[in-house]
């Protein structure tokens, strides 16, 4: 089912939490990392998809700092599977930015090299900027833009009482980014889990049950038809939205 979307009205950064990759797998008698590896073909279709409807950032939520507690042979599979899929010409074909956000000290060098390796690859594509988050955590993400923005205090480069909001996103791994207009969760879960938790402030959160490897360009439209059906009204009062757009 084709979905019709008001295409002044795409959503310019769409954040996905791609959960039941393992649910999935084991419902069909498979090991979680035949799951796992079903979610990278998901991967490159939504990622067309988005190319396609005119998404420019898309952020994948794809290791989380405490998923280094699952059994070692699912995160040396989880591993493997990032550098074959870096491998993919997806980036090109598509015109599309590679980006890596998380804490890449605890990630090996052969994988930290063929992240660097892709960004560089692909620093001009211009259609789309895919962010993966890997080895991620929200709560990390924050605490190390305090640490940030405390030792520019202590240097002298930033004032106390100049510390606002701004300062704290230009100090997040996010920086280079706007914040996500829509963030959806497959698998039928209803939590953020550790995800942007900041940038997500006024993001519009959409939750389905289809697992990952199951979700569709179809599953996608409907997210993004979800998101075009609701006003989105920062703090403001419907009346005055509705001002605002008459004005324009």
């Amino acid at each position: 089912m084709e979905y019709a979307l008001d295409m002044t009205r795409i959503p310019q950064h769409i954040a996905i939490i791609m959960d039941g990759n393992g649910r999935w797998a084991m419902e069909r008698g498979k090991e979680r990392t035949y799951g796992h590896q079903a979610g990278v073909e998901t991967v490159r279709r939504i990622t067309k998809e988005c190319v396609r409807l005119g998404v420019k950032y898309l952020t994948l939520y794809t290791f989380s700092t405490e998923n280094w507690n699952r059994p070692t042979d699912e995160v040396a599979a989880l591993m493997g599977l990032v550098l074959t899929s870096l491998e993919d010409e997806i980036f090109m074909k598509n015109n599309v930015r590679f980006r890596v956000i998380g804490d890449r000290s605890r990630i090996s060098a052969e994988v930290n090299k063929k992240l660097d390796e892709t960004e560089q690859h692909t620093a001009h594509n211009s259609a789309m900027t895919m962010v993966v988050a890997l080895s991620y955590s929200s709560k990390l993400e924050i605490a190390k833009a305090t640490q940030s923005i405390a030792q520019q205090v202590k240097d002298g480069l930033l004032h106390v009482d100049d510390i606002n909001e701004t300062t704290i996103s230009q100090n997040l791994w996010t920086n280079f980014m706007p914040d996500p207009d829509l963030l959806i969760r497959t698998g039928g879960e209803l939590r953020i889990s550790n995800y942007l938790l900041w940038q997500i402030a006024y993001s519009e959160l959409y939750f389905c049950d289809t697992y990952w490897p199951a979700f569709m360009e179809q599953d996608l439209q409907k997210a993004i038809c979800s998101y075009q059906q609701r006003q989105r009204r920062f703090g403001k009062t419907e009346a005055q939205v509705e001002d605002e757009k008459n004005e324009k």
